[in-house]
């Protein structure tokens, strides 16, 4: 189907709907900018011990929690500025409208002095209780997106660049706490998976706000459908090569399990690319955790291929 085709079968525009009434007060206000649904991105910080066989161990589980726990804290600390710079723009928007900020439930000097306060303390928390090269990846991360936040948003590609940098960066914490090396095949394939997943989820979104005056971030009439799909594909195609590479990687992989299952679990991967890319196509991949919840097909596969590298790693 052609980017053209996508745009045709739009539904015409529905009026906005009334905000819903505010939930918890100020209190529940803040919780919900903190948006408490995206920190399921932060299990990613997991991901190189539990690749590395090193993520069950009485310090590893409590070096991991206290990172997640960080990296929670910096990734809240960024919603709620972002929050408070955008309220004036989110009102414009159908869906952003309702959050708290926009919605007038938490006002804009509570949440920078909120966001201020998270902001500083996850990395003074983080020099104090962690390894160096952690507090210095957590302080890049809150750097580079406070000045998202600010300007850099507003620059094409950059944008792109820095979210994917986001998810890399969570993958990257969890080996940095506990002194695992890291794969380059393993950042290549989780840099560009990010990235597959980022411009899938903006692609989708100019699909989806296509003819609505005001009701999206000014940025994205400055892509093309045609151009963010060229980048979602480029990535899908990357990712799965590196992957591939990753997977069939020798080094210090033990050869006695029953079956290949490192091997094996290619095809899983492959399989959840091919997958959510039905979603990319149709412009309808939002955000990547409701993409792989709601889709049983795309969980199933999920889960089989945690249990085949589980299996690889286990040496079973």
């Amino acid at each position: 189907m052609t980017d053209t085709a996508v745009l045709r079968q739009r539904s015409p525009e529905q009026p906005p709907r009334p905000a819903p009434p505010h939930r918890g007060g100020l209190a529940g206000g803040l919780l919900r900018t903190a948006r408490p649904r995206q920190w399921i991105k932060n299990v990613l910080v997991v991901t190189a011990p539990a690749a590395a066989g090193q993520l069950f161990s009485r310090h590893a589980l409590s070096q991991l929690a206290l990172v997640f726990a960080l990296f929670t804290a910096s990734a809240a600390a960024v919603y709620l500025v972002n929050d408070a710079r955008d309220a004036e723009a989110d009102r414009a928007h159908p869906v952003k409208r309702h959050r708290p900020v926009a919605a007038g439930q938490v006002p804009v000097p509570a949440a920078y002095a909120v966001g201020g306060t998270l902001g500083v303390l996850a990395p003074a928390l983080a020099a104090w209780l962690c390894p160096p090269p952690v507090a210095a990846l957590l302080t890049a991360y809150l750097a580079m997106q406070l000045a998202y936040c600010v300007s850099l948003k507003h620059v094409l590609v950059v944008d792109l660049a820095v979210v994917t940098t986001g998810f890399l960066m969570r993958a990257m914490i969890g080996g940095l706490a506990l002194g695992i090396p890291l794969s380059r095949w393993f950042l290549i394939t989780t840099g560009f998976g990010a990235l597959f997943m980022v411009s899938a989820k903006r692609y989708s979104e100019a699909v989806q706000m296509a003819g609505k005056a005001g009701a999206t971030r000014a940025l994205l009439t400055e892509y093309t459908t045609g151009y963010l799909r060229f980048v979602w594909q480029l990535a899908a195609g990357v990712a799965v090569l590196a992957y591939c590479m990753w997977a069939m990687e020798e080094g210090g992989v033990p050869h006695t399990s029953v079956l290949p299952w490192r091997q094996l679990s290619m095809v899983a991967f492959v399989l959840a690319v091919l997958r959510y890319a039905v979603f990319a196509d149709r412009g309808t991949a939002g955000e990547p955790e409701d993409v792989v919840l709601r889709d049983r097909a795309l969980a199933l596969i999920g889960v089989v291929w945690v249990t085949m590298y589980g299996l690889a790693v286990a040496d079973w």
